[in-house]
């Protein structure tokens, strides 16, 4: 058996693997490291896993480090899950993303693809998030320099910041965050102080017990504020002394709404947030596409890139005017309403109803008279009686979430055989998997990758699939 939780010593980091781990290849075995490093770094290594051929650890020391890294700019950084690539310069993280996509493709997908497009940037490496989600714990997470520094003497401090990666009840308490421009910082900051101040409670996660669970803030580029306060519990009194507190200090709120949830977990999206202030929801825009966005909406988080991903996807439709679009995972409509003005009509298929509900009001809002929306399953929904009423599709645009899509719908597109997809994935593993699969019937003619999360590992990447000359019909 071979042993776990041993340390090899001055490893030569190589490369990127997938899920953003670090590679690196010692005696004939791949290891895969965790822990803030990058290639060209030279550092030990703690196994927590040891096979023949591969072995996975976390960096405990760096000897040396490569001679690109940069110094990263948040303060947090190393413990907070986000912005783990920090330390490398942006163009070097979109190399990475860029070959994990082509790896994705071709080791998982083995497709024969095209010349794969540049991958393009986000012209905001900071502050290109529209929603953050913070939570309250009432036992701040410490690190073991901090923990060294008190000598034993660990305080019991409240914190308003973020879970640490794989520990579900420790939250780091942040002090400025840079995914999201201000007034946000001043936001959470000015909730934690005056909640401290207050001695109102943070909730225990493991106790299931305490008031204040959650904060979630969107920030539009309209500059529309929308702000959720999540509590376990009504206790009017210090709810209305709260909220109002922050609307005084923080004037530009444009929405303020409160949720009570009792479960425990902290999902709210079968819970009934509560306005107390404004309209009860945010208008963000795509060009010149206005969109409703509620406190339970899914809208793509970077309002800059996701324009960007939407034009490739529009652009790798090539629609005239003349086609039938169906739009599948089509969530609130954004994608459809996007490509609306150079479809003849757009159909629209989401499991859940309130996203529909939404699509429909996008759609009136922003005269839209061409698109239908359907709550359902594509599987369930598109039969022939379906197709001899809303036409069959000449494009169809796929934008499933990070699982990818069901084998079923996979074989459900088969059966359509429409002449063209556009599949826009979060996850280009998954997407490999499904594009192998619908291989017996399409050629890949486009690769387009969009990095929409800098300073992470994630991407985005856009496929054409056109369907093979030879199954014409």
């Amino acid at each position: 058996m071979r042993k776990k939780n041993v340390v090899i010593e001055k490893v030569p980091v190589s490369g990127y693997a997938a899920e953003g781990k670090a590679l690196a290849r010692q005696d004939g075995k791949v290891i895969f490291i965790e822990g803030g490093v990058m290639p060209g770094d030279i550092v030990d290594v703690r196994l927590s896993k040891n096979k023949k051929d591969w072995a996975e650890g976390k960096a405990i020391h760096i000897h040396s480090y490569s001679d690109k890294r940069i110094t990263p700019f948040c303060q947090h950084f190393g413990t907070c899950g986000g912005c783990k690539w920090q330390m490398m310069p942006y163009s070097l993280q979109l190399e990475y993303k860029q070959q994990q996509v082509a790896d994705h493709l071709q080791r998982i997908g083995k497709l024969v693809l095209p010349p794969m497009s540049p991958i393009l940037g986000s012209a905001h490496t900071e502050h290109y998030r529209n929603k953050l989600e913070f939570t309250f714990s009432n036992k701040a997470y410490l690190t073991n320099e901090e923990v060294q520094a008190l000598n034993g003497d660990i305080p019991r401090r409240p914190a308003l910041g973020f879970h640490v990666p794989r520990l579900f009840d420790k939250v780091l308490d942040i002090n400025t965050c840079y995914l999201m421009q201000e007034p946000v910082n001043l936001i959470r900051n000015t909730i934690r102080e005056y909640a401290v101040a207050h001695e109102l409670s943070f909730y225990d996660i493991r106790l299931q017990e305490g008031w204040l669970r959650n904060l979630v803030v969107r920030l539009c580029t309209t500059g529309e504020i929308m702000v959720n306060l999540v509590i376990h519990h009504e206790d009017k009194e210090n709810r209305m002394a709260l909220l109002d507190h922050v609307l005084k200090t923080v004037p530009a709120i444009t929405t303020l709404l409160y949720t009570i949830n009792p479960k425990k977990n902290d999902s709210i999206f079968d819970l009934e947030p509560k306005v107390y202030f404004g309209k009860g929801y945010a208008e963000e825009k795509l060009e010149d596409f206005v969109f409703k966005i509620g406190p339970k909406s899914f809208f793509q988080t970077n309002t800059y890139q996701g324009e960007v991903l939407y034009k490739v996807t529009r652009d790798f439709a090539g629609l005239t005017g003349s086609e039938i679009v169906y739009d599948l995972y089509c969530g609130t409509g954004s994608i459809g309403i996007f490509v609306s003005r150079q479809a003849r009509k757009v159909v629209g298929i989401e499991l859940i109803r309130e996203a529909i509900d939404d699509a429909k009001e996008n759609a009136a809002r922003n005269q839209v008279n061409n698109a239908e929306f359907f709550a359902g399953d594509v599987v369930d929904i598109c039969d022939d009686a379906f197709f001899a009423h809303h036409g069959q599709p000449d494009v169809i645009i796929t934008d499933p979430p990070r699982a990818g899509m069901h084998e079923k719908l996979v074989n459900k597109l088969l059966e359509i055989a429409a002449p063209k997809i556009v599949y826009v994935s979060c996850n280009p593993a998954t997407q490999a998997r499904d594009l192998a699969l619908l291989d017996a019937l399409y050629t890949v003619e486009k690769v387009q990758p969009v990095d929409m999360f800098p300073h992470t590992h994630h991407i985005e990447n856009v496929v054409l699939l056109k369907k093979r000359e030879n199954n014409q019909q």
